[in-house]
């Protein structure tokens, strides 16, 4: 088996690594036929200390914390963010590399008529019964539910949804940004219908540059979660970027708020507030609250 080795390597490609992280290449995937690199971002404090920490597993590794491989040089700077929330927002990142050209059927827990894919449950179950027990065995963790978190962006944040959905055991909060919810016709609305309420923590966000029929979707999401019993501000946050894009640059401003819930740092809670009288975020603040 692969060890787990520092990150970067000394290849000449110009890095933007901050703290510590470790690699670990050409995991086995055997459930799906293939391999992928996984990294592990270190908390400032945990090679002099003994402490255990929480974990946040995310989907789309290779964009979280060096530019040298993300997608289009873009990166979340998950490792900067961890650096500025030491001693506040302290936590275990698990980034999972895609796979590229499999990435939508590895993230999609349905196939979509048009676009195929259905490879989710799979993929889920590599993550808990593969990556989880190596990350326990080889760093100090909070092996439980309530300190093991999953989260990602668009189809990345559609399957880690389906993950806390389905798999309320192992996971105790999600981090759903820009969220495809169109996906397969919206067939996760189904699943949060009948999932039973779990007290986990659901972040979920959404830019007003990624159209109105998301816009529309998240209110959706948020209204059917407040049905099921998570309360606004307390287990439940929804954000609405104004002016918010669907790529690497808005999921990195907005990563540092989704890490402080879901690690229950408190700050003030700004639910559907702001933004100037006519402005693009206004106006999709009002619509979501017509749906309340």
């Amino acid at each position: 088996m692969n060890a787990w080795q520092p990150w970067p390597p000394a290849d000449g490609r110009d890095h933007s690594v901050t703290g510590r992280i470790l690699h670990l290449g050409a995991l086995e995937t055997a459930l799906l036929g293939n391999q992928r690199d996984v990294w592990v971002c270190l908390p400032s404090g945990y090679e002099s200390g003994s402490a255990r920490y929480p974990v946040l597993y995310m989907q789309d590794g290779q964009n979280l914390f060096d530019r040298a491989i993300g997608f289009s040089g873009q990166e979340w700077s998950v490792d900067e963010t961890l650096a500025a929330e030491a001693g506040r927002a302290d936590a275990i990142v698990v980034g999972i590399a895609n796979t590229g050209v499999h990435r939508l059927e590895e993230y999609s827990p349905f196939r979509d008529n048009r676009m195929g894919g259905g490879k989710g449950e799979a993929y889920l179950d590599f993550v808990v019964d593969v990556v989880k027990p190596l990350v326990d065995a080889g760093f100090r963790t909070l092996v439980g539910r309530d300190d093991t978190f999953i989260g990602g962006s668009s189809m990345g944040a559609l399957i880690s949804l389906h993950a806390f959905l389905t798999r309320p055991h192992v996971f105790g909060g999600v981090a759903a940004l820009s969220p495809a919810l169109w996906f397969a016709q919206r067939a996760i609305f189904d699943v949060v219908a009948a999932a039973p309420f779990t007290n986990g923590r659901v972040y979920i966000d959404i830019g007003t540059r990624e159209g109105p029929v998301q816009l529309l979707d998240v209110a959706r999401l948020r209204n059917r979660m407040v049905h099921k019993g998570y309360r606004k501000g307390e287990n439940l946050l929804v954000v609405v970027e104004g002016g918010g894009r669907h790529n690497e640059a808005a999921w990195a401003r907005r990563f540092p708020r989704a890490l402080r819930f879901l690690l229950r740092v408190r700050e003030p809670v700004e639910w559907d507030r702001g933004g100037r009288p006519g402005s693009s975020r206004t106006r999709a603040l009002r619509r979501l609250r017509r749906r309340e």
